[in-house]
C-alpha cells in the first residue's frame, strides 16, 4: 500500500507551482455554468452547437487538463522522484497557454471564429508540448512501476489527443474536408481513455491506498490496465484510418468492458477501507465510480446495439456520466485531498519557526467540502434531468453548476488562505524570538 514515507518529499517543488492549476481550473466550471446558463436547452440539441462544444471543452481542457497537469507537476517529483527542470517557471508557461488558449477555443467556436481557433490551436499545442517535453524525457529513464508506466502511457495519450484536437481545430478553421464524426469520436476516446483514464488509474494506484486507507491495487491489473487502454486506442485509430468501422465499435466494447472492471475493482478495495468515516474525498469518489459505472453500460449497451445510441437523449446522457458524474468528481475529490495534503507538507517542512503544522483538517473542514458536494450533486442531477428534459432544465443546471464550481474554488481558496496565515504566524514569531 502506498504512503507518505515511501513519497520524496523533499523534491516537492514549489507550492505556486501546482497551485495556479488548482485555483483557475473550478473557474472554468463557474464558466461552463454560465454558458449553459445563457444557451439553455440549446446546447442539448446536438453535439455539433458552437455552445455544446465549448461547454465540452470548458470542461475537459479547462477543468480536467488544468488539474491534471498541475498534478503531474506535483506527483513527478514526489512520486517517481523526477525533478523537472524550473518547475515554477514551467507551470507559468504551461498555465497561460492553456488558460488562455481554452477561453479562445471556447470562443472560436462560439463566434465561428477561424483566428480565434488558429489561436487556441497554437496556444494549446505550444502549452502541452512544452510540458511533454519537459516531463517524457524523464519518464523515459525512471525505473518502471505500475504508477509510472500508466504516467508514461498518459503522456503518450496526451500527445494524441492533443494531435487530433489540433487537426480539428485547424479542419474547422480553414473548411478541410475530413470525417469530423469519426475523428470526433476517436479524439474523445484518446482524451478520456488513454490521456485521463490511464492518468486516473495511475493516480488512483497512489492515492485511493494512501488518503482512503484501502488495500493496494493488485499487482496484474496494475500492469496491465494503462498499457490495454493504449493498445485499444490504436487499434480504433488503424479502423478509423482504414475505413473499418466494426474495429472501431469492438474496441469501444473493450473499453467499456476495462472500465468497468476497473470501477469494480475500485469499488471492491473501498469496501475494504480501515477508515470508518466517510470523508468527502471518499464520497467523490463513489459518486464518480458510480456514475462511470451508468455510462460504461451505456458504452457497451450501444456496442452490441448501435440503434440505442441514436436516441437523441442519449450522447449528452452519456456524456453528462462520464465526464461530469465521473471524471470531475473523481478529479473533485483528489483536489479536496491533495491541496490541504500539500499545504500541510509545506508547513510541516519549515521546522525553524518552532511552530506545529496544523491538522489538514483545519486547513479545508470537512463541513465546507460536504456542502459543496451537495451543491454539486444537485448540479449533477439537473445535467442528467436536463438530457432528458432540455427545455425545462438546462438553465437550473447551468446555474447550479456555477454555484458548486464557485464553492469548489472558494474552498480550495480558504485552504490557501489558511495556509498564508500560518505563513504569516510563523514569521511573526520568529521575529518575536530573535
Amino acid at each position: 500500500m502506498a504512503n507518505i514515507s515511501s513519497l520524496s518529499l523533499d523534491n516537492a517543488p514549489p507550492l505556486a507551482a501546482p497551485l495556479r492549476f488548482f485555483l483557475t481550473a473550478p473557474l472554468f466550471l463557474v464558466l461552463a455554468g454560465l454558458l449553459l446558463l445563457v444557451s439553455g436547452s440549446e446546447i442539448f440539441a446536438s453535439r455539433w452547437m458552437p455552445a455544446t462544444l465549448a461547454l465540452v471543452h470548458l470542461f475537459t481542457i479547462g477543468f480536467m487538463l488544468q488539474v491534471m497537469i498541475g498534478a503531474l507537476i506535483q506527483v513527478l517529483p514526489v512520486v517517481a522522484g523526477l525533478e523537472l527542470r524550473r518547475p515554477l517557471p514551467l507551470a507559468r508557461l504551461v498555465h497561460v497557454a492553456l488558460s488562455a488558449g481554452t477561453l479562445l477555443l471556447a470562443g472560436g467556436f462560439l463566434a465561428d471564429s477561424s483566428a480565434l481557433l488558429h489561436s487556441a490551436a497554437a496556444l494549446l499545442s505550444f502549452g502541452i508540448g512544452a510540458f511533454l517535453l519537459a516531463a517524457l524525457p524523464l519518464l523515459a529513464k525512471a525505473s518502471t512501476s505500475p504508477t509510472l508506466l500508466g504516467l508514461k502511457l498518459s503522456l503518450m495519450g496526451l500527445a494524441g489527443v492533443a494531435a487530433l484536437g489540433v487537426m480539428l481545430a485547424l479542419g474547422l478553421a480553414q473548411g478541410w474536408p475530413l470525417p469530423y464524426p469519426e475523428l470526433s469520436d476517436l479524439h474523445a476516446g484518446w482524451g478520456l481513455a488513454a490521456w485521463a483514464g490511464a492518468l486516473l488509474a495511475a493516480m488512483a494506484y497512489v492515492v485511493v491506498p494512501m488518503f482512503q486507507l484501502t488495500p493496494g491495487y493488485p499487482a496484474r491489473p496494475s500492469w496491465w490496465f494503462p498499457p490495454l487502454l493504449l493498445a485499444l486506442m490504436l487499434s480504433w485509430s488503424l479502423g478509423v484510418a482504414f475505413g473499418w468501422p466494426l474495429p472501431a465499435r469492438l474496441t469501444q466494447g473493450a473499453l467499456a468492458v476495462c472500465g468497468l472492471a476497473f470501477a469494480g475493482l475500485t469499488l471492491r478495495l473501498q469496501s475494504q477501507r480501515r477508515r470508518a468515516r466517510t470523508d468527502a474525498t471518499s464520497r467523490y469518489w463513489q459518486l464518480g465510480l458510480l456514475a462511470a459505472l451508468g455510462a460504461l453500460v451505456m458504452l457497451a449497451v450501444a456496442t452490441l446495439w448501435p440503434a440505442a445510441a441514436q436516441h437523441r437523449a442519449w450522447t449528452p446522457l452519456f456524456a453528462i456520466l462520464l465526464v461530469a458524474g465521473g471524471f470531475i468528481s473523481f478529479i473533485v475529490g483528489m483536489l479536496y485531498k491533495i491541496v490541504p495534503f500539500l499545504a500541510w507538507l509545506h508547513l510541516q517542512q519549515d521546522m525553524q519557526s518552532g511552530l506545529p503544522a496544523p491538522n489538514m483538517n483545519r486547513l479545508l473542514p470537512d463541513q465546507a467540502m460536504q456542502g459543496q458536494m451537495l451543491a454539486y450533486l444537485a448540479a449533477l442531477a439537473l445535467l442528467i434531468g436536463a438530457a432528458l428534459r432540455p427545455q425545462w432544465l438546462a438553465r437550473p443546471a447551468g446555474a447550479m453548476l456555477a454555484v458548486a464550481g464557485g464553492w469548489l474554488w472558494w474552498n480550495l481558496f480558504g485552504a490557501v488562505r489558511r495556509y498564508r496565515q500560518q505563513l504569516a504566524l510563523r514569521a511573526a514569531h520568529k521575529a518575536g524570538e530573535a
